[in-house]
């Protein structure tokens, strides 16, 4: 029980000490140029494996490529959502200002994310169903997916007051998570044309390792991509809501 507890009580400092701004900025400051690296080496790794290296689809021929940013932007989409709700309960439960300022920032990255999901998920649909679009279950939650981003985005600029804004936001972050799991599960709840799961079934996946690892390579790059932006975004938003204070005063004052 005792290294339990001196694990909680190191989580808990490490998160108190996250939750300032000064120290925040300082962090971002130096991870942003690392992961911004990682990302453009994995995504170019991907995107050669994907493109070039990983060999035709016997059944759906070269047009099955689009798959390397449909599934890993698809992937996103829930992943971004489920982050932003979270620093949403974060925000409403403990008053964290710094969780709302993640949950903001995220929202932008998580719409482009499901837009482009859905765009790629089109271009596919025409060749393989004979339509860009169908009111498939997982495209209508998909679709809906992004009302939602649209929404927290609209409310909160709709809103002066940012301590108000966060609250409303959060409420409705945190009702529409319950799409996720229809968006997920929606090809095994109700007879869809959308494929069923092919990737995530690590005991057996349906892929061939040529596919699979370029995939999962553009999944990693597309998540390291979202950490970047968010943190670039993040820290320009803390500036900004921090400009008063005397460490964001010093950080901007003539050398």
């Amino acid at each position: 029980m005792g290294i339990l507890r001196r694990a909680y009580d190191t989580v808990w400092a490490f998160l108190y000490k996250m939750a300032s701004p000064r120290f925040f900025y300082a962090l971002a400051t130096r991870m942003i140029p690392w992961l911004a690296v990682a990302t453009a080496v994995l995504m170019g790794v991907g995107l050669y494996g994907g493109l070039v290296t990983a060999p035709t689809d016997y059944q759906q021929g070269e047009s099955y490529r689009i798959i390397f940013i449909h599934v890993p932007a698809a992937w996103m989409s829930m992943f971004t959502y489920v982050f932003m709700a979270f620093c949403a309960g974060v925000h409403l439960i403990w008053r964290m200002k710094l969780a709302d300022v993640m949950a903001a920032c995220a929202a932008p990255i998580g719409a482009s994310f499901t837009f482009l999901a859905l765009v790629t998920g089109s271009l596919w649909g025409k060749p393989m169903w004979g339509a860009w679009w169908v009111w498939d279950a997982r495209l209508t939650s998909e679709l809906i997916l992004l009302f939602l981003y649209l929404g927290a985005i609209a409310l909160r600029g709709a809103i002066d007051d940012q301590r108000t804004a966060g609250r409303a936001v959060g409420v409705l972050v945190l009702a529409g998570v319950v799409n996720i799991p229809i968006i997920h599960y929606s090809v095994e709840w109700w007879s869809t044309l959308h494929q069923p799961a092919s990737i995530t079934k690590f005991d057996k996946p349906s892929m061939h390792p040529s596919m699979l690892i370029p995939l999962l390579e553009m999944a990693i790059a597309f998540q390291l991509y979202f950490f970047t932006v968010l943190l670039m975004r993040a820290r320009n938003d803390v500036i900004a809501r921090e400009q008063q204070s005397a460490w964001v005063k010093e950080l901007v004052a003539p050398k």
